[in-house]
């Protein structure tokens, strides 16, 4: 058996793995990643499934472990490639079903509703699903069964015994699968840096009361992952104890939460929910507003009413803001300036012990090593550094070095009942999606952009006749993000008589080639800019005949 993950490895986000056999190919999870800092203007990250489209034939479906973004985000742009039934659990499915809805994709695609405990069978492959708990409801691990053995996928999980929903994980699943001998484990890294266990979800709920209680008068704001159902669930507890109506703000809050309550899994007391346009109706002390943008994100609710351009809400000096999450790790200059608008704004700013994560950590990872005794150990979602803290894990409880594999995105991994060994890798990587546009920005429409951004642009403009090469008019020069132009009067003049030089040189030696004029004009006017501000703003030379 292969196992191919074309992401999700070395980065936080885009969970993707392949698993073959012969004729058969199922895919994990596909996820999307959120852009970083050296991506101007890209909205979304997806993973390079080249491999997947090359071996269509062989590709039996997509299974989903939960209804995060960095594991079902990219499923509307590969879909359209690559089409192929999707199964997972009731809450995920409605996710994914909402987000085909916005890309008219649903009557193309089939939805299979899995529950935990079932099995399907695909290709060569069968695959179970186990309950486990995470941060948003119906998670599950993975036991893949193949005709070389069994591999157990944890997707991301925690060890919850007191969950606010549903029943605590299958512990008792994973023994049995584990007696059965399991040839490999891939076990979720995200916190495997920090000892102990991971609290319990309803532990939050404590702190939300006494926070209630502590904040009687003020009007109370909290910001959380819309996802987080079971954290919703206990906000809206917790208000209708103390007898406060919850407005929700946020689109993404707003279709989770919808979804949820559909479905059962929230419930919602009646007359406890109102819409954000009858917020001003009622009193301070009576309000809670559930809203996004916990991480900083500049369109998301929360940053809109720090900037004061939320249409319906404003920020008054009696609220109490609560962030109940982490900053997500590359995050927290965005969530450190939203905190710092809200509390000049008067707002008391609460942030510490109003989150647990959803992750395990090293404690539970090694329940799950212990429980499942796997051959081979394969740590698997997060940066490198979190993989390896799993391998430390894994060798404190006795599995030797080559039993350990830490993959990059694209290693094969060949497996069977005696070896395993990585044996070649398959072209992976990221596909970039800017607006409607998926993929038609590449390594060197950024490099522009950064460019652009750096140094700015300077455009030189002339007319010359079409067959003498006459110059009629010209050379102009304009210029954008580079210097303002009012005031560098003196260095334009001066630049556009290196220009007319360069130019005059040109048609002096009697060159009409118009893509030797426009180099040479270009390697003068940068040399000169250079010498004289030390920069290097992109330089576009534009011939027009006449």
């Amino acid at each position: 058996m292969k196992i191919i993950p074309l992401g999700g490895l070395e980065q936080i986000g885009m969970n993707i793995t392949a698993f073959e056999y012969e004729d058969s190919i199922v895919v994990v999870d596909c996820g999307l990643a959120f852009p970083e800092d050296d991506m101007p203007g890209i909205d979304l990250v997806i993973p390079d499934i080249t491999y997947l489209k090359e071996n269509i034939s062989k590709v039996k479906g997509f299974v989903i472990t939960h209804g995060h973004e960095d594991h079902i985000g990219a499923l509307p742009y590969v879909l359209k490639e690559v089409n192929a039934p999707i199964y997972s659990t009731k809450l995920t499915l409605a996710l994914i079903s909402n987000k085909l809805k916005e890309h008219n994709l649903t009557k193309t695609t089939k939805l299979k509703e899995v529950k935990h405990g079932q099995v399907i069978n695909l290709g060569d492959f069968a695959i179970e699903f186990i309950k486990t708990n995470h941060s948003i409801q119906d998670a599950s691990a993975l036991a893949i069964y193949s005709p070389v053995g069994i591999v157990v996928h944890t997707g991301d999980f925690k060890v919850d015994y007191t969950p606010v929903f549903g029943d605590a994980i299958d512990l008792q699943r994973f023994a049995e699968i584990g007696r059965k001998g399991v040839l490999a484990l891939m076990c979720d890294s995200t916190n495997a840096e920090r000892p102990g266990f991971t609290m319990s979800e309803r532990t939050v709920g404590h702190v939300f009361d006494n926070l209630f209680n502590e904040y009687k008068t003020a009007r109370i704001i909290i910001a959380t992952f819309a996802s987080n159902v079971d954290r919703v669930q206990q906000i809206i507890n917790t208000a209708y104890r103390f007898g406060r109506k919850v407005a929700v703000e946020g689109r993404s809050m707003v279709n989770v939460i919808t979804t949820a309550a559909e479905l059962g899994y929230l419930r919602v007391p009646d007359q406890t929910l109102i819409e954000i346009d009858q917020v001003k109706n009622y009193p301070d002390e009576q309000l809670v507003l559930i809203t996004t943008g916990s991480q900083g994100e500049s369109m998301a609710a929360l940053s809109r009413m720090a900037a004061n351009i939320h249409k319906k809400i404003t920020i008054k000096p009696n609220d109490a803001i609560i962030f109940s999450s982490h900053p997500i790790p590359g995050n927290e200059k965005a969530v450190s300036k939203v905190i710092n608008e809200l509390s000049m704004k008067g707002a008391k700013v609460i942030f510490q012990d109003a989150h647990v994560s959803g992750h395990a950590c090293q404690e539970e990872i090694k329940l799950i090593y212990s429980l499942v005794k796997p051959k081979y150990a394969i740590p698997v979602h997060g940066e490198y550094r979190h993989l390896t803290a799993q391998k430390l894990v894994a060798e404190e409880l006795g599995y030797s070095k080559d039993n350990i594999f830490i993959l990059k995105s694209g290693n094969v991994l060949e497996i069977d009942e005696n070896s395993a060994a990585v044996t070649g890798s398959v072209h992976t990587g990221a596909i970039l999606v800017d607006g409607l546009g998926v993929g038609d920005v590449g390594n060197i429409v950024l490099r522009d952009r950064q460019h652009l951004s750096e140094d700015g642009i300077m455009i030189v403009v002339m007319t010359l006749e079409r067959h003498s090469n006459v110059v009629l008019a010209g050379p102009d020069i304009v210029s954008r993000g580079f210097v303002y132009v009012r005031e560098s009067e003196d260095l334009m003049d001066h630049a556009r008589e290196v220009v007319e030089l360069a130019l005059d040189g040109c048609l002096d030696k009697g060159i009409t080639d118009w893509s030797k004029i426009k180099a040479a004009v270009k390697d003068a006017l940068s040399d000169y800019v250079w010498k004289r501000t030390k920069r290097s703003p992109m330089i576009l030379p534009i011939i027009m005949e006449a």
